[in-house]
């Protein structure tokens, strides 16, 4: 039926009075296209169109009430009222039509399917009885349709209100990411495949230890090589370790970036409760179980990655841990001379590379080289770190470093392999004043475990006794200002990363840099005064890892460290090496403590003016040397290569021979009054032969004297070394990396 039709029809009905029964114009019908007349009745077919009438007036009624009076909300509304309905167009109309006949064939069919079932149960319904029910179930099927309707509706708000809000969030994430990775690094480094002209070299990082090795050993005018790479690299005025700072918990910290408390190395010997066993330091079935060592190194981290390693006698790569061994690993062997060392990097350097044809996959050229150095940390302990000795091994281990760049420039590799120069810690010297009687300040029948030294971690036989001791102690430190007293778990400096862990003791006698604590079985201190005995060892590390004494160093060159030379970077601690070595080789370091990755980022130039001064620390206070190495000591002459034999042959602990030639610790300048050497090229020195003679003595004193006094000095040692009962408990090495000796 057409619109026109539809609104006579409407008009018609509208004005025959109660709503007659209309009869159609056959005008209306008029053609055989628009005839209508299906084979019924006229007067049922005009029953058809006022039904037809009724049913689009309802649906108009329907769309268009609601608003406060209606039982449901108007479904359309004009933009400008809130009570005038939407006028449907032509197309909307005609799709209503259509579904509005869909809809009365559906409740038809329904409805005859219905009757039938009434009237074989002798049950007839009403025309007015069907024409009602027809009514409500269009009506509640249009309704069902209107809230199955907004609820699509409201579900589509939802979900586009998630996902603009899922957008977001990720936005805001992806920005936290970008800014965390500008704060660490503008550029990561890129770790490429480089050429010294006939061979390809992966990254490739030679990283030496050199254990004991004190910051301003660089400052006494003995280092010339190391000077030197100094201008030509990068490098702090120092690196802080970590505490405690002694040798294992450093040199593990520096492969692993972890703090002691976090990779459970917390000293050079401790107890472990939950083990009931001790890690001793010196004793390979005490120490070289990987229980003991956690955290992840950085040749188990290299070789997971598929870089090979080869790690010469650092402490606790013997461990196996991880399960899963260096390519190369060398143990530990305090006799091998430091010509040896050199051999055996060049040894590993110059294995054919994975590209070669003569290349062995049991002989895998490495990418990490990590070789330990114990001599200056072995000689400090023995001698002092301010004896003429430790200036001789100094200058040794300098002599190691210039073979290596040499042999580096050799075969042309500056440029190619890095190279990084490290220690763990530096040493303070100790005198017989500086001595402390563990007695007088405890009893220790009272205690089950002593952990560290000279720091004493205490473990009293009985759990409730550990307030009391503490009490005690802290009585007694208040008549006492060279010691500090700690409980772990209460107020352990948080600087000292040091509580995080069973295996640190509960309660801890921390005293001043150059003081040490001593039971009367090792040295009975008021005895010793009275004597006038030497105290043994004669320097000593492990105190608070910030002290001047006690800093290292850290100085690196090659490609990974493409920087202006002679760069400087603010002081860091030894948690940041183990990211810069990763970085340096191309492969991803595990997480850590540490934050620093390449590039570095230097602060400047040492030859800046507002770069801080060369600081030599002084002694502590009391110590003879320190009255001979003060600042403001005349001036007397100072030890020279010029007028010293290199002695290349020096072991880890003590001189093949007795060095000749060398000024009396009472002859030499204060540190801080020499110079730093220039710049300058520096000529090959090879290992010369001792001299037939003995070298004339620079002072001004007769030469038999001081001859004499060196025999002394030997006497003295040999005297030493047939008395180790004398010696101080492990061995006089508080941080020495050595076997037991018979």
């Amino acid at each position: 039926m057409s619109t026109s039709e539809y609104s006579k029809l409407r008009a018609q009905r509208d004005e025959s009075p109660n709503n007659a029964r209309l009869t159609p114009d056959p005008d209306f019908f008029s053609g055989d296209e628009d005839q209508h007349d299906d084979g019924r009745p006229s007067a049922e077919m005009a029953s058809h169109d006022r039904e037809l009438l009724d049913e689009e007036e309802e649906r108009e009624t329907l769309l268009s009430r609601g608003g406060a009076t209606g039982k449901f909300p108007a479904l359309f509304r004009s933009g400008k009222s809130t009570g005038d309905p939407v006028k449907i167009g032509g197309l909307e109309r005609k799709r209503l039509k259509r579904q509005a006949r869909r809809e009365r064939k559906g409740a038809r069919n329904g409805e005859s399917s219905e009757l039938m079932y009434e009237m074989e149960e002798g049950v007839g319904r009403s025309d007015s009885e069907l024409s009602s029910r027809n009514s409500s179930q269009s009506d509640q099927q249009r309704l069902e349709a209107v809230l199955a309707n907004k609820k699509a509706r409201r579900s589509r708000i939802w979900r586009r209100v998630l996902i603009h809000s899922s957008i977001v969030v990720l936005f805001l994430v992806i920005l936290f990411v970008a800014y965390r990775a500008s704060k660490r690094s503008s550029v990561k480094y890129n770790a490429s495949l480089l050429s010294n002209g006939t061979h390809s070299f992966a990254p490739t990082t030679i990283l030496i230890s050199l254990d004991g090795f004190r910051a301003d050993f660089l400052y006494r005018g003995l280092t010339p090589t190391l000077t030197r790479f100094v201008q030509g690299g990068i490098s702090p005025k120092y690196m802080m370790p970590s505490f405690p700072s002694v040798t294992f918990p450093n040199h593990y910290t520096m492969v692993t970036g972890l703090y002691p408390e976090a990779h459970g190395i917390v000293g050079n010997t401790f107890w472990d409760v939950e083990l009931q066993k001790e890690f001793y330091y010196t004793d390979p079935d005490k120490s070289l179980q990987p229980f003991w060592w956690g955290g992840e190194p950085v040749w188990l981290t290299a070789e997971k990655q598929g870089v090979r390693t080869a790690i010469h006698m650092w402490p606790g790569s013997e461990a196996h841990i991880g399960d899963i061994q260096p390519a190369h690993v060398d143990k530990y062997n305090g006799s091998e001379v430091l010509s040896r060392k050199t051999d055996r990097i060049f040894e590993f350097l110059d294995l054919p590379g994975p590209d070669s044809p003569a290349a062995k996959a049991d002989l895998p050229r490495p990418q990490l080289i990590a070789a330990y150095v114990p001599v200056v940390d072995a000689d400090g302990h023995q001698y002092g770190p301010n004896s003429t000795e430790i200036r001789q091994t100094i200058m040794n281990v300098d002599d190691m470093l210039e073979q290596i760049l040499q042999g580096l420039q050799q075969r042309n590799l500056t440029e190619v392999v890095n190279v990084v120069v490290v220690s763990d810690h530096g040493m303070a010297t100790t005198d017989v004043e500086r001595l402390i009687q563990l007695e007088d300040l405890i009893e220790p029948e009272e205690l089950e475990h002593i952990d560290g030294w000279p720091l004493y971690g205490l473990r009293p036989k009985k759990p409730e006794d550990l307030d009391r001791l503490h009490k005690q102690l802290q009585e007694k430190a208040k008549t006492n200002p060279n010691i500090e007293v700690y409980l772990r778990d209460k107020d352990m400096p948080e600087r000292y990363h040091f509580s995080q862990s069973e295996r640190i003791a509960p309660l801890w006698i921390v005293p001043n840099t150059g003081w040490a604590i001593v039971t009367k079985d090792e040295f009975d201190v008021e005895q010793g005064k009275l004597n006038g005995d030497v105290y043994h060892p004669r320097g000593l590390h492990g105190y608070d890892h910030e002290h001047p004494l006690m800093r290292a160093i850290f100085v690196a060159r090659g490609p990974a460290f493409p920087h202006k030379p002679n760069s400087r970077l603010e002081p860091f601690q030894n948690i940041e090496l183990y990211n810069i070595v990763c970085d340096s080789i191309g492969i991803e370091p595990k997480p850590n403590n540490g934050t620093m990755r390449l590039p570095l980022k230097p602060a400047g130039l040492h030859s800046d003016p507002s770069t801080p001064e060369n600081e030599t620390p002084a002694d502590p206070v009391g110590s003879p040397a320190s009255s001979a190495m003060s600042p403001s000591a005349a001036p007397v002459k100072s030890i020279s290569r010029s007028t010293t034999v290199a002695a290349v042959g020096v072991t880890s602990g003590v001189p093949e021979t007795p060095v000749v030639g060398a000024t009396p610790t009472s002859d030499v300048q204060e540190p801080s009054a020499i110079p730093a050497m220039p710049s300058v090229a520096l000529p090959t020195m090879p290992p010369p032969a001792p001299p037939s003679t003995p070298v004339a003595n620079p002072t001004e004193e007769p030469w038999w004297e001081w001859v004499h006094d060196k025999i002394e000095d030997v006497e003295e040692w040999v005297d030493d070394l047939l008395h180790p009962s004398e010696t101080p408990p492990n061995g006089g090495h508080g941080g020495a990396y050595k076997p037991d000796t018979p």
